[in-house]
C-alpha cells in the first residue's frame, strides 16, 4: 500500500510519542511539529521530502528522521554554554528559506553567504547541535565577530578527504565525512582554491544537503547536466536539504547557476 502524508504523520507520531510531547500538524504545509510540553521547544518535520526519501530508501528514511528528532529533542531546553566549548563551535550552511529566528522569536546569529545560502553558527553536542541565538550570545557576553572567528578557525581544522568519480569526461569530488559539517567546508576558501588550481575546465561546487560537498571540474557540456542530476538526487535524499542549485566558483566568489536543457549554465541574477 502506497505511503501517504497522513500515514507518514501517524507513523512519526507513534514512534515519537514517548515522554511529555505534543504534536501539531499543518495540513497546508504538510509539516508535523513535535514539542516538549515543559520547555515548549521542538522540531518541525516536512513530510513531502520525507515521502520522496521513503520512496527510495523505505523504512531507513523513517528510522533516520526519528533518530534525528529524538537526539534534537533530548538537548532542547537544556542550558548550553559557549565558554568552555570554544572547540565545539562551527559554522553551518542553511538555505535562505531556513528560519532566521527560533520559534520563540529570538534571532539566530547569522551571516550572509550567497543568494541561496546563509551561514548559521552552532555548538556541537555530539549527535546533534544547538544553533547559537542572540540571547545565548548576549548571556555569555560574546559578540558575532568572536563567534565567527572561532567557528571559522574550527572548520578550517576539519579533514578534507574527497572521493573522485569521473563521468563522461568530467571529474567530481565528493566530500562526505558525515560529521554534520560537510557543507560547511564550502567556507574553506584555501581548499577551494587548491582545487581550482588543478582544474582542467570550469569549477563548480554544490551543497545539496548538510552532509555532502560536491566539487566539479566541468570539462564539457554534459558535465552541467550530470552535476544537476547529482545535486538534485542528494538534495531530495538529505535529512537537512540546503539547495538544489550548484554554484560557479571564480576568483573566490560563488554564483548560483541554473542548468538548462542545453547544458548551458545561466547565472542567477
Amino acid at each position: 500500500m502506497k505511503m501517504t502524508t497522513t500515514k507518514m504523520k501517524n507513523i512519526l507520531m507513534e514512534k515519537l510519542s514517548k515522554g511529555a510531547r505534543t504534536f501539531s500538524y499543518n495540513r497546508e504545509q504538510e509539516e508535523l511539529r513535535i514539542e516538549d510540553k515543559e520547555t515548549k521547544k521542538g522540531i518541525t518535520v516536512a513530510l513531502s521530502p520525507l515521502l520522496a526519501k521513503f520512496d527510495q530508501s523505505g523504512d531507513k528514511a523513517i528510522d533516520e528522521i526519528v533518530y534525528y528528532a529524538e537526539e534534537s529533542l533530548k538537548v532542547m531546553g537544556k542550558e548550553h554554554a559557549l565558554h568552555g566549548n570554544e572547540k565545539k563551535i562551527f559554522p553551518v550552511i542553511r538555505s535562505t528559506s531556513f528560519p532566521e529566528e527560533a520559534k520563540e522569536g529570538i534571532p539566530f546569529v547569522t551571516d550572509e553567504h550567497t543568494a541561496e545560502t546563509r551561514i548559521y553558527y552552532a555548538v556541537d553536542l555530539g549527535n546533534t547541535y544547538r544553533l547559537i541565538d542572540e540571547e545565548l550570545m548576549e548571556k555569555e557576553k560574546w559578540d558575532k565577530e568572536m563567534i565567527r572567528t572561532i567557528a571559522m578557525f574550527n572548520v578550517r581544522s576539519l579533514p578534507v578527504e574527497a572521493k573522485k568519480d569521473t563521468v563522461r569526461g568530467n571529474d567530481f569530488y565528493f566530500i562526505n565525512h558525515n560529521d554534520g559539517y560537510d557543507a560547511s567546508r564550502i567556507l574553506m576558501d584555501s581548499e577551494l582554491r587548491k582545487y581550482k588550481d588543478g582544474m582542467k575546465g570550469t569549477m563548480a561546487v554544490a551543497v545539496p544537503h548538510q552532509d555532502v560537498l560536491i566539487i566539479a571540474d566541468i570539462q564539457n557540456s554534459a558535465g552541467y547536466d550530470i552535476l544537476a542530476q547529482m545535486n538534485m538526487h542528494f538534495f531530495t535524499n538529505g535529512n537537512v536539504p540546503i539547495t538544489a542549485l550548484p554554484f560557479l566558483y571564480e576568483d573566490g566568489e560563488l554564483e548560483p547557476i541554473f542548468i538548462l536543457a542545453k547544458n548551458r549554465p545561466v547565472e542567477d541574477n
